[in-house]
């Protein structure tokens, strides 16, 4: 299907988006309605972003553990409104064994509950703090609405728990996991995301606090792209997290929980696609070279792939992820459509001539055309190639910025206000009115994206009541 014109982002958004995820091999739809199988490509993409974030977490302290898929429903039920967020997307097993269950089971939605239940029994004094656990697994939520990546009945993240002593190292905690969220988005995903506090009524249901990471789409609408939520001591006072502190007193512990799903695999595909495919960026990109030899003979063939397979250990050696295609019964233009597709960084093209030459062919993925391609010596061609790799993902980064900022409108009025939301982000002040959000919500189809952490010094009056606001927040349609 990559010989095949995909519909382009200016005419229908939503469809080259499903089209792309599809023909670039990134996931499939399952049996389940709902449900989505990660393809190999796809899984790949969210391994580096796996591994980017692991090894960030590991650096601050924290440690991977495993906890139940099945909670018992009571638990869910001990916190009241984490029980009212999560009670219409609850799956809920009643049959184990062929035999109907004492109690109903949760297939987990998230795992503050359970974790919370073994938080109880292993904390006893201020010694045990801080908990420090992170998990990869996946969750279930009975959604309605679905999309591949985006928004899934079952989809993959990590959720992070932790339990402190105090209220303000839980706050430390829960505003280093958005920072280090933001980082990645930042460095390696080159998706500049705007870090801010969620509204009361879009906070974590069982939350004091949700900061959230919120990203720009290509077509102007807002995602969610990672929660870090300060739970307080809701969760403690549900499930008895307590510990002896230095003077002998029992006190109640404080909690936070913080996430990113495989829904950053869909932002970087809607950030960073063209109407030709994919881009990846090449910091997570499963490939970041895809080498093509070209070839009409035998004679050819030889002396090309002696070539190819000479520039690919060096690459290999230079640490670099690189992929020749050796497909047969492929002409070298179905095979570069096809990796443009797939939105590897950087081609190599080598055919007899460049042999010849001692040179090469590079052609960027970011700038097609021949804007995009460059000649280079063979010798020396990993140091090349990283360079290039370098430039490539600061272009990106660059470019969704701009994207953002252009997009990003900051209205005198409620009109104006409309206007930018149809098309991306409104950033204005707010009074913090939970009606005057339900209202905008319900007139403009635009929510309350955060409140973000950077403001200007200064203040204003609301944008929807005209009533006095110290700080603007961005509003936007969101997915």
């Amino acid at each position: 299907m990559a010989d095949q014109k995909l519909p382009s982002r200016s005419e229908d958004y939503s469809e080259w988006y499903n089209q792309v995820v599809l023909r670039a091999e990134m996931a499939d739809y399952a049996p389940v309605r709902g449900c989505m199988i990660v393809r190999p490509y796809g899984w790949a993409l969210w391994e580096n972003i796996t591994a980017a974030l692991d090894k960030r977490f590991k650096a601050t302290g924290h440690v991977n553990a495993a906890f139940p898929l099945l909670i018992p429903k009571s638990f869910i039920e001990r916190e009241k409104s984490h029980v009212e967020g999560f009670s219409p997307e609850l799956a809920v097993v009643t049959i184990g064994g062929g035999e109907k269950l004492e109690e109903p089971l949760v297939i987990r939605p998230t795992s503050e509950t359970i974790i919370g239940h073994a938080y109880s029994k292993w904390i006893q004094s201020y010694r045990d703090l801080p908990v420090l656990i992170n998990q990869w697994n996946s969750v279930v939520r009975w959604e309605l609405r679905t999309k591949l990546f985006l928004r899934t009945l079952e989809f993959f993240w990590q959720e992070g728990h932790t339990a402190h002593a105090t209220l303000d190292e839980a706050e430390f905690e829960t505003r280093q996991m958005l920072d280090i969220y933001a980082d990645m988005a930042f460095r390696d995903a080159a998706i500049p995301v705007i870090p801010g506090r969620k509204s009361d009524s879009e906070k974590f249901a069982g939350a004091d606090i949700t900061y959230s990471i919120e990203a720009m789409m290509g077509d102007g609408k807002a995602l969610q792209a990672g929660t870090s939520h300060n739970l307080g001591q809701n969760f403690a006072k549900a499930f008895e997290i307590r510990y002896l502190d230095k003077n002998g007193q029992l006190q109640h512990c404080w909690t936070t929980s913080w996430g990113l799903s495989t829904r950053f695999v869909g932002a970087i595909i809607m950030v960073h696609g063209d109407d030709q495919g994919l881009i990846m960026p090449p910091r997570l990109a499963p490939f970041q070279v895809v080498l093509v030899p070209i070839f009409k003979t035998d004679d050819e063939k030889i002396s090309v792939m002696d070539a190819a397979r000479k520039i690919r250990a060096e690459l290999v050696a230079a640490d670099i992820r690189v992929k020749m295609d050796e497909r047969e019964g492929f002409s070298p233009g179905f095979k570069f459509n096809d990796w443009e597709m797939r939105g590897v960084p950087l081609r190599i093209e080598l055919g007899p001539k460049d042999v010849s030459k001692g040179s090469a062919v590079l052609a960027r993925r970011d700038r097609p055309g021949r804007e995009g391609k460059i000649f280079v010596e063979q010798a020396g061609i990993a140091g090349s190639v990283a360079k290039l790799l370098v430039e490539i993902q600061q272009a990106l980064f660059d470019r969704a910025l701009k994207a953002r900022l252009d997009n990003t409108r900051e209205p005198k009025d409620y009109v104006e206000f409309k206007q930018a939301v149809e098309g991306g982000f409104a950033l204005a002040y707010w009074c913090g009115d939970s009606a005057c959000e339900a209202k905008i919500k319900e007139e403009t189809k635009a929510t309350m994206r955060c409140i973000p952490l950077e403001q200007d010094e200064g203040s204003g009056v609301c944008i929807f009541c005209g009533k006095a606001s110290n700080y603007k927040a961005i509003f936007a349609r969101a997915y």
